[in-house]
């Protein structure tokens, strides 16, 4: 039975300003840093001590979530590798705006809509699976992926079944881990 990791990136300027990020590149705060790099140690330390293995850090192509890789990369030695999959998911016009907007909380549950020049939830789903499924027949590889809290969902969607609410209503804190088995 092998293991997959998921982190999301460390904190953001539109994390802190409560927007939606999506698709849109934005950097980590010091904070945001600051995390990725407690982060590593944690993992390094776990590591050490044999709780746990990481042969490979696959990592979002935004920029909040390469610098969370290469932070946790540098600390633990262990090597990345961008997987363009990863990428968050585009909401179209949402993008920039609240978080917690009512008109954005009722799209979400919407899994077919293109939000005005984005990506659908179904479409997402499609390509956070395939890439699950690729690395579920790599038995011999433990991963790390590192990517965004929309994907957080979908990753726990492939190993658990959720009410539609329960997917939309889904997300995990930045820098938390999450642990899987296939």
């Amino acid at each position: 039975m092998s293991h997959i990791y998921f982190t999301r990136h460390g904190q953001t300027i539109w994390n802190v300003e409560n927007k939606i990020c999506g698709a849109t590149d934005i950097e980590l705060t010091e904070l945001g840093h600051r995390q990725a790099e407690e982060l590593g140690i944690r993992l390094k330390e776990q590591m050490k001590n044999g709780e746990l293995h990481i042969d490979e850090i696959l990592y979002s192509p935004l920029v909040r979530a390469s610098e969370t890789a290469r932070h946790i990369s540098e600390i633990t030695g262990v090597p990345m590798r961008m997987e363009m999959s990863l990428k968050e998911q585009n909401f179209g016009r949402f993008e920039s705006t609240p978080r917690d907007g009512a008109e954005f909380r009722e799209m979400k549950s919407h899994f077919i809509t293109h939000y005005d020049g984005g990506e659908t939830m179904l479409h997402l789903c499609q390509r956070i699976y395939n890439l699950l499924d690729e690395l579920k027949e790599d038995a011999d590889k433990t991963y790390l992926l590192v990517a965004h809290n929309g994907i957080s969902r979908v990753i726990q969607s492939y190993f658990f079944d959720m009410t539609n609410k329960e997917f939309a209503e889904f997300g995990i804190k930045n820098c938390e881990v999450r642990s899987y088995e296939f």
